[in-house]
């Protein structure tokens, strides 16, 4: 069956599914409970919709409570309640449909908040699942800024059963790639310690959270004035809310927040976080028998380690971070990508502990700092905090990946530093480096933001680098124009980038070197009224030029172009439908081939010669299906005449991604992905190219603590042989001794399989226990003759050991 045909009975399932869970009745949840109401007689109410949203708190209280969902307390009746809830997404400027109240106080030590949220119009989706695991469930975020930064803030998330997500959200762009087309994405990096429980209600539901201030960064005053802004999701209509009003026409999300005031007598304390690691590691794999033997041993290595972490508040807005020797295991392995443009490496995103937390302040432009460079550090250290208006961050790590040559092991340093000016307003400077007896690497830069007119920016860039290669040395440029206009009906964002052959960033990641590129992005937006059939459509048109670095100054011809429109459809309850033609087109750099050669008929292979340039045209077709309560899909289909880069040649692509959630009560999670990509060339029918990449994952949350899960992918690589464009023959390559060897086909077929057991009680103190293996076959996705590879069994035990906070 072709992949068309495939992909054309996996939507209409995906559709069948949809109905019938929109049509399905809803269970009674067994946590679902009555209200409790205390009397709001001496609360003061602020309405946010009247101007209300500068909310004075007066001293700190003495109450203690317990955080246990229901806000029955005294206390609660006796403070400032937060409503007058504004509708953000789909569009903005209206009253919420569904109400919302926050009450808030704070106490020497914590900052609490009381949160209902009435949902008359559906059911509340709710389920007990793991930390950061909240996108399909209603819920609400408290968004956090002491420093009243209006562009950064300390974001904790609950859903309705106080479930946990928490991290920072950063704005640094305008509608491209989004910061301001929805509230954004919020960096779930970081975990903080905070409390928070919550229950189900015959109106809704309500939750508890208490934050101490020793999991956040505030200023030093006596009397301090933090921002603060709610956004709640309402799963059954998918629409958002926030507190204070926020208009989608303007450069800042976080800058419309509102405000508490008032706040003295705030206690941080000494807040040292002790963190041992203990970490065994068992890995399987073939062996060969002793002599004489046949077929082959299995062999077990042990690799136990012993390490740990410290994390020290020094005052209320500074903290330092050290490890030794510590645990960067990955959990949950990174899900595999399809490489739409097999040139360039894939970027996955960090998610090691010790780098994560701060890691938003050493975000800079052209993503100079990644810290996934930094494979297996011996012993580093952090300190991030801030002094006044500037933002100050400091890491230095000795990087000893296993298996590495002693003068190939570098010490890292990376200094970032980011002053505000104005209103949301930055500039900022990077010193990067990275030295080895073999190599050295250094960067230094600076980098300006400028936002004005309330929907516009303005921001450059430019950074020069020096490497040293044993010996051979080098030098280059990275520089950056960019201006932006985030309108609610229309925006723009128009940016110039170039980078010079000899740039290198070995602590960051820049994928291409020696090149200029002029993009112009243009948006428009038309908006229905929230509940009709039609409630979004959104065009954007895009497209960018590439030249090589010295053609662009000599006025040659570019190297590669792009035009898209991309059109997106949001219907009632969430469905989304899009549509994006590209066109394209590619020539190639010869000195890129110079290692290529084709056979002849004198024995002699002559130099490889690519394709003249190459226009292409692609079609994308998208579908999304709302959150319903136990399922939620989406998928793309793209078809396209393209190029395959190896060989310069024209191909025919076809490219499918699909998801599917399944959710069958509060405690099951299921989520399954399919991605697949295959060439056909033009020249002769034949398929040049092929990945599949099927993975699904299963979830069962025991406890709000215990967790049990299954992830199990299957990749199916084929590469074949690289050919020659024109005649068809297999391409050579000149080995060391002046012989040739043609490059000859390659196939992978890799079953993996991953279970593990994991209690987690809190952030840093953890048990996982387990076990994976890796299972080959001849045949793709024929589940015959698996041949077992490797295998291994992993436990971790690490724990916190916290002094001075309360």
């Amino acid at each position: 069956m072709s992949q068309s045909r495939r992909f054309v009975g996996w939507v209409a399932g995906v559709l069948l599914a949809a109905h019938s869970a929109a049509l399905a009745q809803p269970a009674p949840s067994p946590l679902h409970t009555p209200r409790t109401t205390p009397s709001a007689a001496t609360s003061q109410v602020f309405h946010a919709r009247n101007g209300q949203t500068d909310i004075p708190l007066g001293a700190p209280r003495s109450d203690s409570i317990e955080i246990d969902g229901r806000l029955d307390e005294p206390v609660w009746s006796t403070v400032p309640i937060l409503t007058g809830f504004s509708l953000y997404s789909p569009t903005d400027g209206v009253p919420s449909p569904d109400s919302t109240e926050v009450r808030v106080w704070y106490s020497a030590h914590a900052i609490y908040f009381g949160i209902r949220a009435f949902e008359p119009h559906g059911v509340v989706r709710a389920t007990l699942a793991d930390r950061d695991r909240l996108t399909a469930d209603d819920y609400i975020e408290i968004h956090l800024d002491p420093f009243q930064e209006r562009r950064r803030a300390f974001v904790f998330v609950v859903n309705p059963f106080g479930i946990q997500a928490d991290g920072i959200k950063a704005e640094g762009g305008g509608f491209i790639p989004g910061a301001n087309v929805s509230p954004g994405q919020v960096d779930l990096s970081a975990d903080f310690l905070w409390q928070s429980r919550g229950r189900l209600t015959d109106d809704g539901y309500e939750v508890e959270v208490r934050i101490p201030y020793s999991s956040l960064r505030f200023p030093s005053r006596a009397v301090q004035r933090w921002g603060l802004q709610f956004n709640r999701k309402m799963q059954h209509s998918g629409y958002e809310s926030t507190w204070t009003p926020v208009a989608r026409g303007a450069a800042s999300f976080i800058a419309q927040e509102g405000y508490i005031s008032g706040l003295s007598g705030l206690q941080r304390g000494v807040d040292v976080l002790l963190n041992p690691e203990l970490t065994n590691t068992t890995a399987g794999a073939p062996a060969p028998l002793s002599p004489g033997g046949t077929g082959s041993d299995w062999r077990y290595t042990n690799t136990p380690r012993v390490g740990g972490n410290v994390r020290a508040g020094l005052g209320s807005n500074f903290v330092l971070n050290g490890t030794i020797r510590p645990d960067f295991s990955q959990v949950e392995a990174d899900a595999t990508q399809v490489a739409a443009d097999q040139r360039f490496a894939l970027f996955y995103p960090e998610r090691r502990p010790f780098f994560v937390e701060g890691a938003d302040a050493f975000n800079v432009p052209n993503t100079l700092v990644y810290t996934r460079r930094i494979v297996q550090p011996t012993a580093a250290a952090k300190l991030t905090g801030r002094v006044g208006r500037a933002n100050i961050a400091v890491l230095s790590a000795f990087d000893s990946p296993p298996g590495v040559a002693d003068d190939a092991k570098a010490l890292v340093n990376i200094v970032r530093i980011a002053r505000d000016f104005s209103l949301q307003s930055q500039s900022g400077l990077l010193f990067s480096d990275r030295s080895s007896d073999q190599r050295s690497n250094h960067v230094i830069g600076g980098d300006v933001r400028h936002v004005f007119g309330g929907k516009y920016y303005a921001s450059g860039q430019f950074a020069s680098s020096s490497t040293s290669d044993r010996g051979v040395r080098s030098s280059g440029a990275l520089w950056e124009a960019v201006v932006d206009r985030t309108g609610k009906s229309w925006g723009f964002h128009y940016n110039l980038l170039g980078i010079q052959p000899g740039f290198r960033s070995d602590n960051g990641f820049v994928a291409r070197t020696g090149y200029v590129q002029p993009s112009a992005s243009n948006r428009f937006t038309v908006f229905g009224k929230p509940g009709e059939l039609f409630e979004r459509y959104q065009l954007f048109l895009q497209s960018n030029a590439i030249w090589t670095y010295a053609d662009f100054f000599d006025a040659q011809p570019l190297l590669e172009s792009k035009a898209s429109a991309g059109s997106t459809l949001t219907l009632r309850r969430g469905w989304s439908v899009g549509y994006t033609p590209t066109l394209s087109t590619y020539a190639f750099d010869p000195a890129a081939f110079g290692g290529l050669q084709v056979p002849n008929g004198s024995g002699t292979p002559v130099p490889f010669t690519p394709s003249p340039r190459i226009t292409t045209f692609s079609q994308q077709f998208s579908l999304g299906t709302p959150q319903f309560r136990r399922f939620a899909a989406n998928a793309t289909y793209m078809l396209a005449n393209d190029v395959d880069f190896n060989e310069t040649a024209r191909v025919n692509r076809t490219a499918i991604t699909g998801s599917v959630d399944w959710r069958p009560d509060t405690r099951l999670r299921v989520n399954a992905t399919y991605a697949s990509n295959e060439f056909i060339r033009r020249m002769d029918g034949s398929s040049s190219y092929s990945t599949q990449i099927p993975r699904i994952k299963a979830e069962y949350q025991m406890t709000r603590s215990v967790f049990v899960r299954l992830v199990t992918q299957y990749e199916a690589s084929r590469r074949e042989a690289l050919r020659d464009w024109r005649t068809g023959q297999v391409l050579v390559t000149q080995l060391s001794d002046g012989t040739f060897r043609p490059l000859t086909a390659t196939r992978s077929n890799l079953l993996r399989a991953d279970w593990l057991f994991a209690y987690r009680p809190s952030p840093g103190t953890v048990f996982f226990a387990g076990y994976g293996s890796s299972l080959t076959e001849p045949d793709a996705l024929a589940f015959d003759r698996l041949r077992r590879v490797a295998d291994g069994v992993f436990v971790k035990a690490s724990w916190v050991m916290r002094m001075g906070a309360k």
